[in-house]
């Protein structure tokens, strides 16, 4: 039997996703859990690998088991081993064929950033910050030039392993609820960094360094030499994975994609 999980987690502390010799990642602490609650060892495949300091409100996983339980305690169940910072939210069986990574048709990305004078006591590890006044309109403006297939060589990390840059953009939009800005992406895929990166480049188009057309011509460019300085890790966040609907999964809901904390 396949069965696919939606995980959250606050990554934190965690050295990332995928596991590593040394342990603290957060597909060891799934694995552990799994372990401790079904008596062997299962692995696990993810949507997407997030780094150190990401979070995932959607992350997807699945894993094979000769197991026959009731899905209610693979959530139950497993969460019961699972440090306080990472949940599973739902399972689902799934046919053999679904994979987490390969069946999926789009991630959502969303990056929280605290613009005021003064940074968080409350939320540190949990939102990024900036503390000068923002041109949301001029960061929207740029924003809108992702849209579409793109080669996203200037936001690409040099030790990005996908096999091309080339990704379709969905939606990259902006918005501000009280003191934060709000990142929506969603897109076929991303590359390495490339989240943060483009809210590098569109926080220095909010700053006035660069005019909103400057996105363009980093696109053009190609180069990631010219582009801003990747943004901090704290406030990004998996928002979701989505999948065609033939595979069966519970569709991600608009409340899902903000973190529980800020609630905003």
């Amino acid at each position: 039997m396949r069965i696919a999980l939606a995980v959250e987690y606050d990554g934190s502390g965690f050295r990332g996703w995928q596991t590593q010799p040394g342990g603290a990642t957060v597909q060891d602490a799934l694995q552990d859990a799994l372990l401790r609650f079904a008596g062997i060892p299962l692995r696990v495949i993810c949507a997407g690998r997030t780094d150190t300091g990401v979070h995932a409100l959607g992350q997807v996983v699945h894993f094979d088991t000769t197991l026959d339980r009731p899905m209610f305690s693979w959530v139950r169940g497993v969460n019961t081993f699972l440090p306080a910072a990472v949940a599973v939210r739902w399972a689902q069986a799934v046919d053999d064929a679904f994979h987490a990574r390969a069946s999926a048709c789009a991630r959502h990305y969303r990056y929280l950033l605290l613009n005021r004078a003064h940074r968080s006591g409350l939320w540190p590890g949990r939102v990024g910050w900036y503390h000068q006044a923002l041109d949301l309109g001029a960061m929207r403006s740029a924003a809108g030039l992702l849209l579409g297939e793109r080669d996203f060589s200037a936001f690409r990390a040099a030790e990005c392993q996908a096999n091309s840059p080339i990704k379709t953009m969905h939606k990259a939009d902006i918005k501000r609820l009280g003191e934060f800005l709000v990142f929506d992406f969603e897109a076929s895929a991303f590359l390495h960094h490339m989240v943060r990166n483009l809210v590098g480049s569109l926080v220095h188009v909010g700053k006035g360094k660069r005019p909103p057309e400057w996105v363009a011509e980093l696109l053009a460019a190609g180069d990631r030499r010219l582009a801003a300085p990747t943004f901090a890790a704290a406030g990004l966040y998996l928002a979701a994975v989505r999948y065609p609907s033939h595979w069966g999964l519970p569709p991600p809901e608009e409340t899902d994609l903000l973190p529980v904390a800020p609630r905003l």
